[in-house]
């Protein structure tokens, strides 16, 4: 990981991309219920939160370590949320 910068521009960009394939999926699919569609995207957002809050603690003792663990949640929790608009 080059810098904490990148990192929180891949946290954006992951979710980010995770909300437009819901939309484009409501889209695509205007008789089909968007329950389960706008609760992807609030756990999308809640995801955002949670991860932008852990890169900008301040006090860690080992930062590489830190960020590193914050990457592999963004990949776990990104795996998730795709799974879950495949699965609508």
């Amino acid at each position: 990981m080059a810098n904490v910068r990148d990192l929180k521009k891949d946290i954006n960009y992951v979710l980010g991309d995770i909300i437009e394939a819901v939309y484009i999926w409501e889209l695509t699919n205007p008789g089909k219920d968007n329950k389960k569609a706008e609760g992807i995207i609030e756990d999308a957002i809640l995801t955002f939160d949670e991860l932008i809050a852990k890169v900008n603690q301040r006090k860690v003792e080992n930062k590489k370590k830190h960020f590193q663990a914050v990457n592999a949640e963004l990949e776990e929790r990104g795996k998730k949320l795709i799974d879950q608009i495949n699965a609508l």
